[in-house]
């Protein structure tokens, strides 16, 4: 493998190149895919989590919706594509569990679990740099964020607990995220559609990263934000020292404050969920070859940004099914454990 390929395969991007790329040598690679309905007043997410385990790859594949439909499996197999966007994991006798891609999303977890669903992505990530901005140069972060499509049309179906969705034009937001063994101590995340504006997007994700590139210890807390204007215009916030972002999270309210201090704007989100509704998401302990409980996700809470520049009001919004998740592990296993829920071993 030549300089730039193992580079890559830490897990970090130069400028210009494409983060969607899977990076070979990383222990957990996760796709993610969100639709919202907002006609139907309803939102679907489906991920696969492709890790490198002892005995080859599995995957950690899930679909969940905004009325308590959950199903999640750590099951043998997975793949993500060397060039551009796509993974699938759950490899049986009848084929994937998941395979996803830019343009086609596929679901298979039982005949109470199924999606299929055409996408036509319209606002793609229009940056040099990834999500995670510079922080895609460092090598061997624990975790790199990158939200690859802001807004598009998802058309299809999805058979949800026995309920069929039908799907014309719904909203779908992608990302994916990548990193070493395990995920951070605490993080946390959000993504919102449905505002009154269709072009408007808002997503951030935030936590506790740390590395040792070329051997000198590197930790820090950072928040990404990322902001789509209904004029198209896309801000993102969240370089500690030129755009910094403060957050404040619990389980069921996120406050983010941001700035650009070169180009003048202000980012506020304010976001709450009620606990109960919240759904216990999984995150794979690769080297283990097992999911654990990871994150307290909500999928229909009220998301309200303003934005302004200079002091002067530019955008407000307020979406009622956004998404909105607040990790760490011993958090979600105690809620669990009040759920009385257990982990998922690989089948």
């Amino acid at each position: 493998m030549d300089l730039l390929g193992r580079y890559r395969g830490s897990g970090a991007d130069l400028p210009w190149q494409d983060p969607r790329r899977s990076h070979p040598g990383v222990a957990m690679e996760g796709y993610f895919w969100r639709v919202t309905d907002g006609a139907a007043g309803r939102s679907l997410i489906a991920l696969v989590g492709v890790n490198q385990g002892p005995d080859g790859p599995w995957a950690t594949v899930g679909m969940a919706s905004s009325d308590g439909f959950l199903r999640t499996e750590a099951l043998p197999g997975a793949e993500a594509a060397p060039g551009g966007l796509g993974a699938r994991g759950g490899r049986g006798a009848d084929g994937w569990a998941i395979e996803g891609t830019a343009h086609h999303l596929r679901v298979d977890l039982g005949v109470d679990a199924r999606v299929d669903l055409r996408i036509e992505p319209l606002h793609r990530w229009p940056r040099l740099l990834g999500g995670s901005s510079v922080f895609h140069a460092v090598p061997r972060l624990n975790q790199y964020w990158h939200p690859w499509l802001l807004g598009g049309r998802a058309s299809g179906t999805a058979v949800v607990g026995g309920r069929t969705w039908t799907l014309r034009g719904a909203q779908v937001y992608g990302e994916k995220n990548w990193g070493a063994e395990g995920f951070p101590d605490a993080w946390w995340w959000g993504q919102a559609h449905a505002f009154a504006e269709a072009e408007a997007c808002v997503a951030f994700a935030g936590g506790q990263v740390h590395a040792r590139p070329l051997g000198m210890p590197l930790r820090t807390e950072v928040t990404a934000l990322v902001v789509r204007l209904p004029t198209g215009r896309v801000l993102r916030l969240g370089d500690p020292v030129v755009t910094p972002v403060q957050a404040e999270v619990a389980d069921d309210s996120w406050r983010l404050r941001g700035v650009d201090r070169v180009n003048g704007w202000q980012v506020e989100v304010d976001a709450a969920s009620p606990l109960p509704e919240a759904h216990v998401l999984p995150v794979p302990l690769p080297s283990q070859a097992r999911n654990t409980p990871g994150a307290l996700e909500h999928l229909a809470g009220t998301l309200e940004v303003r934005v302004a520049r200079r002091g002067r009001p530019v955008w407000r919004g307020t979406s009622y099914l956004a998404g909105l998740e607040h990790g760490g592990l011993a958090r979600a296993e105690a809620e669990l454990a009040r759920r009385g829920g257990r982990p998922e071993p690989v089948r």
